[in-house]
């Protein structure tokens, strides 16, 4: 039988990478992105025994997201999973270097974006007897620091523990709630700021490459254990600490593809 998911911020990067792959797998998908012109490209990518449909949205505004959620209904009768991934990052300056826009356009679409969603889906998904809500985190979400990253980490810190929160205020309810650390990617978003700061990115390219992966090969795990969660509060990783210190260790005699060669830098 097919799931169907719902994926904000999915026209590119892993967002995409997860469509392609559970449409792929035979499930449905509603792509959701501001723009409707790149809304309807994303959609039309994908092909596969599952179906897509693309709905713009922009995840700041509730009452849309709220028409995210009844168009992916609509279409497909129910929706099974629901992914907040939509988030926008700026990590090649300092805190006091970041403009009020920039800093605005993180912490709206990162934290209310993923709050909005969270709201819609978990009351639809009580209301129709079961579903999943799964919160994409990323660099800072565990406290750690990282130069250039200090808004952006905080939204993400911040999303770690909104997700917790969640886990416990739906306890008892149909609705099953995890988070996804979905690794380091090598998405349009560090290729913009690889371009933009060609110094820090040189000194941080070997690393990146050792620790770093496409999108298309995360996507399959992160869509599998996610179909296969059965508990609340679940954490689903690409990279554990044991993969990294792998790849570590076998980085001097297995050369891994240069992600960013990929890429044309």
């Amino acid at each position: 039988m097919a799931t169907t998911f719902v994926i904000t911020g999915s026209t590119k990067g892993i967002g995409f990478a997860l469509a392609k792959y559970a449409v792929s797998a035979g499930h449905n998908v509603a792509i959701a992105g501001r723009g409707a012109a790149d809304v309807q490209a994303a959609a039309s990518k994908l092909g596969g025994p599952g179906k897509a449909i693309g709905v713009a949205t922009d995840v700041t505004d509730a009452a849309q997201v709220q028409a995210l959620w009844d168009a992916a209904a609509k279409a497909f009768g129910r929706v099974d999973v629901w992914i907040n991934n939509a988030g926008v990052a700026n990590t090649t300056r300092p805190i006091v270097q970041i403009t009020p826009a920039d800093v605005r356009t993180m912490v709206t679409t990162n934290m209310l974006g993923t709050i909005h969603g969270s709201q819609v889906a978990a009351r639809a998904m009580t209301a129709q007897g079961s579903g999943k809500i799964f919160n994409i985190l990323g660099g800072g979400s565990d406290g750690e620091y990282f130069p250039g990253m200090g808004v952006y980490g905080a939204t993400k810190r911040g999303l770690d523990y909104f997700t917790r929160a969640l886990v416990k205020e739906l306890a008892g309810t149909p609705v099953l709630v995890g988070r996804v650390r979905p690794g380091v990617l090598l998405t349009e978003g560090m290729i913009r700021e690889a371009k933009a700061d060609p110094a820090a990115f040189a000194k941080s390219r070997k690393i990146l490459n050792i620790i770093g992966d496409l999108p298309d090969t995360v996507a399959p795990h992160l869509v599998e254990r996610m179909l296969a969660t059965d508990r609340t509060g679940s954490k689903i990783a690409w990279l554990s600490g044991g993969k990294i210190a792998g790849r570590f260790l076998t980085a001097s005699f297995k050369k891994r593809p240069d992600l960013f060669a990929i890429a044309g830098l």
